[in-house]
């Protein structure tokens, strides 16, 4: 494509999308026109950056139709229409774009905890170094289970969300440094790992894994997810490819951050699950199947509503004409 005589062709229809956005009152006819060049604008913005990428023209005309939109609907999208693509569209595409680190994180987790677990249950001079061992043996046939019911379920949800979501927010907001969600990932597979070795010790792995597993398969997994959305952020001006860094790290910290989204319902879910559940004298095939089936939701949320929303061409950032220009144009 011929940038400049594509734009000296639109450019009679480009002042005049200019003209009637900036415009106080309109006639009906006016209105039309409006929404008319604005349609036109869309289609030619498309063809420009499908074409060219973004370019100083294609910058300019985002502006315009920004403008255009806000002045025939007085605001941008409905609310309930911005939330919906927000819920089904931004933050499953997003999601679905670190499915395979989610993974990787996931398997790297697992071997530190498992190793953490076999080097403690292995190794008496590990495991009194860890404390007396009268204090350890109370810790795996009381207290490990007793955690989970020593306050009412509403307090100790939230108190789970909380800590949990702390975690998650810590991974996002700080995993641009490209250090933080590797050390704080790896401190808690140590922790989770030398828990299980205790109650290995004593001959309690069964309660450890039984006591987890209606929570700790949704609520791990947010963690992975948030860990894979902190290491991508970073990723993005360690590597940003054809982008400016600046671009790179205002597109996909836009994107994962909206990944927030979804990791904080996972973990509502999986707090409301840990306070209510997990402490039931129910059947173990009852506890456990209630959180397989929460994270089967989820992952049916990632890969296969991700999957829809990213081969469509969502990535998880603002559409185009909300997050403006990716270069500073005059007006």
């Amino acid at each position: 494509m011929d940038l400049d005589a594509y734009s000296a062709a639109h450019d009679a229809e480009w002042r005049r999308l200019r003209e009637l956005s900036r415009q106080r009152r309109f006639a009906g006819r006016d209105a039309d026109e409006l929404i008319e060049h604005y349609q036109a604008g869309t289609t030619q913005l498309s063809a420009i950056t499908t074409s060219a990428g973004q370019v100083s023209q294609a910058a300019r005309l985002s502006v315009l139709l920004s403008r255009a939109r806000l002045r025939f609907t007085g605001a941008g999208a409905e609310p309930w229409s911005q939330l919906a693509r927000f819920a089904t569209r931004e933050v499953p595409a997003a999601l679905y774009r670190i499915r395979y680190l989610t993974i990787a994180i996931a398997v790297a987790f697992t071997a530190v905890a498992s190793l953490y677990a076999v080097w403690v249950a292995t190794n008496p001079d590990v495991v009194a170094a860890l404390g007396p061992y009268e204090e350890l043996r109370r810790y795996a046939e009381e207290d490990f289970v007793g955690y989970y019911s020593e306050s009412s379920e509403a307090v100790f949800g939230i108190q789970v969300f909380s800590n949990n979501a702390w975690i998650a927010a810590q991974c996002v907001a700080f995993g641009i440094l490209g250090f933080w969600v590797p050390v704080l990932l790896f401190q808690n597979a140590q922790g989770i790992g030398m828990s299980a070795g205790i109650m290995a010790e004593f001959n309690r792995l069964d309660v450890f894994f039984l006591s987890i597993a209606p929570h700790g398969q949704l609520e791990i997994y947010a963690i992975f997810v948030a860990g894979a959305a902190g290491l991508m952020i970073f990723w993005s001006w360690v590597a940003p490819g054809s982008r400016t860094r600046a671009q790179a790290l205002a597109e996909d910290g836009r994107a994962f951050f909206a990944a927030i989204g979804g990791l904080v319902a996972a973990l509502l879910v999986s707090g409301i699950i840990e306070g209510y559940v997990t402490r039931q004298e129910w059947p173990e095939v009852v506890r456990i199947g209630i959180g397989t089936v929460a994270l089967a939701a989820f992952l049916a949320y990632q890969w296969m509503l991700g999957r829809r929303a990213f081969r469509d061409g969502e990535t998880g950032d603002l559409d185009p004409l909300s997050r403006g220009a990716r270069v500073v144009v005059a007006d």
